[in-house]
């Protein structure tokens, strides 16, 4: 590891990239602790703290980066952005002129780029109009969140927040241009990661206990890791369906057919279903606490992690949202038709219709499989703080996040590595790490 950190200092436009990259995430968690004004920023503390991790607080919290017991300019977070590209995407798909657009190369991506811009302030200026209600609303409760509730403490949080959504967006966008990395995903890795040493700290104290002994805490410490491994391991599987190409004349030269392969992930979705699900599931929870119902509280205690029926419904709509994202940014179609004008068939399987069949049956099947995955990852938290009685409140989409943008951003350094002739992180002798799309073999 020391010999691949030192093959980075050497590459001076990787350097650069990486020192962008923490500049802009320090720069970013400095934001974080400024509160909007007439705010009490303890009083903040002590109500997302009282919901727990497992509640619609906790998450919100968790995406934020702490922000949200800050009640900071930066609240909102990444969030509103990731939204917005989720919605543009699936428009992309619905409405002919956006699929137009994105057909038309870069100049159309600048287009629905734009779109999902303007997007984000909509959603942003929303969702800080309901905030503020919300923060109010605890006001009346007796928590005294607020100072001086009213029609200027509203315009103010929506002003600051949603400003804060654009800066975050466009430091996002910097770090993808001039960093490493997705910005989007690093903005949230980065919250993430943060709140990880106050969970790490949690856990330790309930593990020194009188209920959770020492045999708890090392179990708790082999699941973890063995978590992380099989997120690794699902993360990088694929499915390769072998593809034969036809011989070729170009000019007065003969190609011989190549043999290669094509990989289809068995995650597609990433972590999207997992973040659709649970929003969907807190979401009553959250309308309970503001309406004050006595039949919308008894549904929202139905809808809690500890309890078998909020798991079977994540369960079934984190299995919906990974087929229904994966129909949406995979069009088997169109893949049939690029491998018939590309010369390319698997072997036993007709070109064009036929093809386009086999390969949303194979897909089918390893999304299936991706999905129990993803439930089952997000699920183990929920289930030892239930039967275990185990203070752990990393959530399994958190590390989902984590390791999987890790993954990627250590990819992308050993891409840069391998071309300027240097040894990636495997070191001089081992495996390199493999990306997510396999080439073509020359």
């Amino acid at each position: 590891m020391a010999f691949s950190i030192r093959n980075i200092t050497k590459v001076p436009e990787l350097r650069r990239r990486i020192l962008f990259t923490l500049a802009i995430l320090a720069v970013y968690r400095l934001g974080v602790f400024i509160t909007i004004p007439g705010v009490n920023r303890v009083e903040m503390q002590h109500v997302v703290t009282k919901g727990g991790t497992g509640s619609f607080l906790g998450m919100f919290d968790m995406f934020s980066g702490g922000a949200l017991q800050q009640f900071s300019i930066f609240t909102l977070g990444i969030m509103p952005y990731v939204t917005a590209s989720i919605v543009m995407q699936l428009l992309t798909v619905v409405v002919p002129k956006l699929d137009q657009l994105n057909k038309e190369g870069e100049q159309g991506k600048k287009k629905i780029n734009q779109y999902t811009r303007y997007g984000t302030i909509l959603i942003a200026a929303v969702q800080a109009w309901f905030a503020a209600s919300y923060v109010e609303s605890l006001s009346r409760g007796g928590a005294e969140v607020v100072a001086d509730p009213g029609l200027t403490f509203h315009l103010v949080t929506v002003l600051t927040m949603t400003t804060g959504t654009a800066v975050i967006m466009w430091f996002g966008e910097l770090i993808t241009e001039s960093g490493i990395g997705n910005g989007s995903s690093m903005i949230i890795f980065a919250g993430i990661v943060a709140a990880m040493p106050d969970a790490v700290t949690q856990f330790l104290a309930g593990g020194g206990g009188s209920d959770v002994g020492g045999l708890t805490v090392l179990f708790m410490m082999f699941l973890v890791v063995a978590t992380v491994a099989g997120i690794c391991y699902f993360e990088r599987a694929h499915r390769r369906i072998p593809v034969q190409y036809t011989k070729r004349q170009v000019g007065r030269k003969m190609y011989s057919g190549a043999q290669s392969f094509l990989p289809l992930k068995i995650n597609v979705s990433g972590v999207i279903p997992p973040i659709f699900a649970s929003s969907i599931l807190m979401f009553p929870a959250q309308i309970a606490n503001m309406a004050d119902s006595g039949w919308l509280q008894e549904f929202s205690a139905v809808l809690h992690p500890a309890d078998w029926r909020y798991n079977l419904i994540f369960t079934i709509l984190v299995v919906f949202f990974a087929f229904f994202y994966t129909s949406v940014v995979f069009n088997p179609v169109d893949v049939a038709d690029n491998l018939k004008k590309s010369g390319g068939f698997i072997p036993g399987i007709r070109p064009g219709k036929n093809t386009a069949q086999y390969i949303e049956r194979v897909l089918s099947r390893i999304t299936f499989a991706g999905a129990l995955y993803l439930s089952v990852v997000c699920m183990i938290p929920a289930l030892l703080q239930t039967y275990m009685s185990v203070p752990f409140s990393f959530g399994g989409t958190g590390l989902l996040i984590v390791v999987g943008v890790a993954l990627d951003t250590v990819q992308q350094i050993e891409s840069h590595l391998i071309t300027r002739n240097y040894e990636g992180f495997a070191g001089p002798k081992g495996p390199r790490i493999r990306g997510r799309v396999a080439q073509r073999p020359r």
